[in-house]
């Protein structure tokens, strides 16, 4: 099923009826700032182990989250002063950031570290989701099983993904760019891969 959103003022009785979807366990397709990703309610378990299967992902490797705000991420991962400070100032973003993790995050989304990776999207539709779903929700991208394909266009990916997910969500074409991936555990930044988010802040 795809379901088509405004990508710049969503409409909330459309993000309602994803939401009510995900509270029941739905998979879906849905745009974020670093292009179509695969998602789910990160509490539910069932849902999760679906992911694992689309993606054919190997046992105890973990699934990045997202969260609604700064806020949103202290109930799910501890936080430096140091690490507070450059996440206010570069969150919302394409930024995926290496905390260590709470005991309120589910096993799934840990490394062998006890770390996690976080992200706080600036996509209004992810936003939106994440503020009416109020838990975490997985991240991860698309199966790159087509060479020809890119993940710009949600009717493409409703072609090759439909049988695999619940629901996909029409945001408008947006070009698969991966976030700049940050470890903040430490005293300093670390940055571990280079993305679409500027990496100045964090030298």
């Amino acid at each position: 099923m795809l379901l088509a959103i405004n990508p710049d003022n969503p409409q909330q009785r459309l993000i309602q009826q994803v939401v009510d979807r995900l509270k029941r366990g739905a998979v879906i397709c849905y745009p974020t700032d670093t292009g179509y990703g695969i998602g789910c309610d990160f509490s539910c378990q069932k849902a999760v182990k679906r992911i694992i299967q689309i993606k054919n992902r190997p046992k105890g490797k973990p699934f990045s989250f997202m969260c609604s705000d700064l806020k949103h991420i202290s109930n799910y991962a501890h936080v430096s002063n140091v690490a507070y400070r450059l996440l206010k100032k570069n969150l919302p973003g394409p930024y995926t950031f290496v905390l260590p993790g709470t005991k309120l995050v589910p096993k799934a989304m840990f490394t062998k570290q006890k770390t996690v990776g976080i992200r706080v999207p600036e996509n209004p539709i992810c936003r939106m989701l994440l503020e009416t779903l109020g838990n975490p929700m997985v991240n991860t991208s698309l199966p790159c099983n087509h060479d020809e394909f890119t993940t710009s266009d949600p009717y493409d990916i409703d072609c090759l993904y439909a049988k695999q997910m619940d629901l996909i969500v029409d945001g408008g074409d947006v070009y698969p760019d991966p976030s700049t991936l940050i470890d903040l555990t430490g005293d300093y930044p670390v940055v571990l891969r280079e993305g679409k988010g500027d990496v100045t802040p964090f030298l």
